[in-house]
């Protein structure tokens, strides 16, 4: 089973029926919002059995081919994990591109179709939900959190943060913070990562 390869074609993102016990895994790592000095014990720990979860399920096979066969998912794969560890750097695609041995179009097509997006957006989208977990844990600033995250301009941050969470930075974490807020809005966006 682990040799199947999903068609190469297959859609970058699909929607199917999940399981209780992937449900109830989702719905702990949640929770430890509720507990931030439990969620460096835990949290990996439910990541890897989420993981297992969804390795089992019927993505399970077009993840295995990803992560296991050499060929274009894979070296594309390799390029999404440097732009995952390396968010904060400036990105050229063209370098990207060497790394992942792939040619510039080539991997434009297969990053989309893995991710949804090219890889530039998938970079602001890690760089801004990244941003949001240092301002919701860490209790940093706006123009603080961009920076770190690797944003040149404080007000080009503000921008783009509005549209994609709906709502400026700061507005945003006191909505997050407040007794009130429900347990979906940290997720109110597809996620990149």
């Amino acid at each position: 089973m682990l040799a199947t390869e999903a068609p190469s074609d297959s859609p970058a993102m699909a929607t199917g029926e999940t399981t209780a016990e992937l449900l109830d895994a989702c719905c702990r790592l949640i929770d430890l919002l509720n507990t931030p000095q439990d969620i460096p014990f835990l949290s990996g720990l439910i990541q890897r059995e989420i993981i297992y979860r969804i390795l089992r399920g019927p993505a399970g096979a077009r993840l295995r081919a990803i992560a296991t066969l050499g060929d274009q998912s894979q070296r594309t794969a390799k390029a999404i994990a440097w732009v995952r560890a390396n968010y904060a750097k400036p990105l050229r695609v063209e370098d990207l591109a060497k790394i992942a041995g792939m040619g510039v179009s080539t991997l434009h097509h297969h990053f989309r179709a893995l991710t949804a997006m090219s890889p530039l957006q998938y970079q602001k989208q890690l760089r801004l939900q990244a941003a949001r977990e240092r301002m919701l844990m860490d209790g940093l600033d706006a123009a603080s959190a961009a920076f770190e995250v690797g944003y040149e301009s404080a007000s080009q941050f503000n921008r783009e943060y509005s549209r994609f969470f709906g709502q400026p930075p700061m507005r945003d974490i006191r909505t997050l913070r407040s007794p009130t807020a429900l347990p979906m809005e940290f997720g109110n966006r597809q996620s990149a990562i």
